[in-house]
């Protein structure tokens, strides 16, 4: 897996490429199929704008983004909205095979008496 930290307009401290990548890694405590992590550092006129792009393997791709006045605090929601993503995104997966076989058990109805 690879993190790959892209500015705008401007440039981030070493100090600060570290902790963003150090962060972005721990995606895969929550989902071990991601495959790259792009994230990009927009320097505005007043705002810096955050955003992240999760690719995981085969198809998806999800994406988080967030407004601040510093380039931490607007990572950090955006990567706790990643975090959300990716959380759903999971229990979808998991739960994809679990709703067929329940739904057939309990739409049957009990034998008549």
């Amino acid at each position: 897996m690879q993190v790959a930290i892209a500015c705008r307009h401007g440039n981030l401290r070493d100090d600060l490429r570290e902790q963003i990548t150090r962060k972005s890694e721990k995606l895969l405590t929550y989902f071990g199929r991601v495959s790259a992590i792009d994230v990009t550092v927009d320097f505005g006129n007043e705002r810096v704008r955050v955003e992240i792009l999760v690719d995981t393997e085969h198809r998806h791709n999800l994406v988080a983004a967030d407004d601040g006045e510093d380039v931490l605090s607007a990572f950090d929601t955006a990567m706790h909205r990643m975090e959300q993503q990716i959380k759903k995104y999971k229990q979808k997966l998991q739960d994809h095979r679990r709703d067929r076989r329940s739904k057939g058990l309990v739409d049957e109805e009990p034998p008549p008496e």
